[in-house]
């Protein structure tokens, strides 16, 4: 039983991880006012360019880089629409969700269902793998995994204890009182969302060549939907952001294996289970919880104009 539940909790892990760094990117995005719903799309995008370098270099390290830049570069033109020519967030964020997931089955039509050759391995942490239990949970994945751990806490550290972390939330609250202290809300806007937007490449990627080591066509499965609730659950909090992707993660998790415990159950019930906890958790984030428990930013959507501040 002990193996088992370890088992249960390390795979939720990599789960959760392949659903937070879009999270948390989306939470520094909101936070500077700018709300994007393509994560969806993003997350293809990084899951297929970084598997299409994976594919013909076998490096593992340019394919990160080349998503960050794909997801910079999806980012800076989701900026452009919303804060350069104030085009309306939902729509554009609808509409990066289709072409990302439409472009992605393209460019990636030719090597579907085809293993790659290096994944993401996991590595033992010396000394702390060792440990029982917990070193079979914590301390035996790979680098993405391992990076997580610091990006939570630094997130948490820089939005809540220092001075940039400060004008980001201001950002997301009164853009025009950071105007008016003479920081250039645009530019920090721009920042913050391509930012984001790198983040959830990276997300795409953890599902291409960390959870599994190919590429289909729309793999992530609604996975860039539910990390896109994790902010709102969260309370744009990144910590709260990682408790509740392992949540997801390990109703997820368990949802596959019970498949085995009782098999008279259609296995789509269970594939059920992320996305039914996925509205329940939108639908107790909203109205009157959502203003009292949450730190929503006041701007978030708002089209800023300096001329009619």
């Amino acid at each position: 039983m002990t193996a088992f539940i370890t088992s249960i909790c390390a795979t939720a892990i990599v789960y959760a991880v392949s659903i937070l760094y879009a999270a948390i990117g989306e939470i520094f995005s909101q936070r500077a006012g700018i709300m994007n719903l393509g994560l969806e799309g993003i997350m293809l995008m990084g899951a297929v360019s970084g598997f299409l370098v994976v594919y013909h270099t076998n490096s593992l390290m340019l394919a990160i880089l080349v998503v960050i830049l794909v997801g910079a570069l999806l980012g800076l033109a989701f900026a452009f629409l919303t804060i350069t020519l104030r085009a309306d967030q939902t729509v554009c964020g609808m509409a990066f969700m289709i072409f990302g997931s439409g472009l992605s089955g393209f460019i990636g039509k030719n090597v579907t269902g085809i293993a790659s050759s290096v994944k993401f391995e996991k590595i033992n942490i010396p000394i702390l793998s060792d440990i029982p239990v917990l070193g079979d949970i914590f301390f035996k994945h790979d680098l993405l995994v391992y990076m997580m751990y610091i990006i939570v806490p630094l997130s948490m550290f820089y939005i809540y204890r220092t001075r940039p972390g400060m004008i980001l939330r201001a950002l997301g609250e009164n853009p025009a009182a950071v105007d008016a202290a003479g920081i250039n809300v645009f530019a920090l806007r721009y920042w913050y969302v391509i930012f984001g937007c790198a983040m959830t490449a990276i997300s795409g990627v953890c599902i291409s060549l960390s959870y599994t080591n190919f590429w289909n066509e729309g793999m992530t499965g609604g996975k860039g939907w539910i990390a896109f609730s994790l902010v709102a659950f969260s309370g744009w909090n990144p910590a709260r952001a990682a408790l509740g992707a392992l949540l997801f993660g390990a109703i997820s998790i368990i949802g596959i294996n019970m498949q085995i415990y009782l098999p008279g159950i259609p296995s789509q019930f269970y594939g059920m289970l992320p996305y039914i906890a996925t509205v329940v958790a939108l639908i107790i984030t909203t109205g009157s919880f959502r203003k009292k428990h949450t730190e929503e930013p006041a701007a978030l959507c708002q089209r800023y104009d300096r001329e009619v501040r």
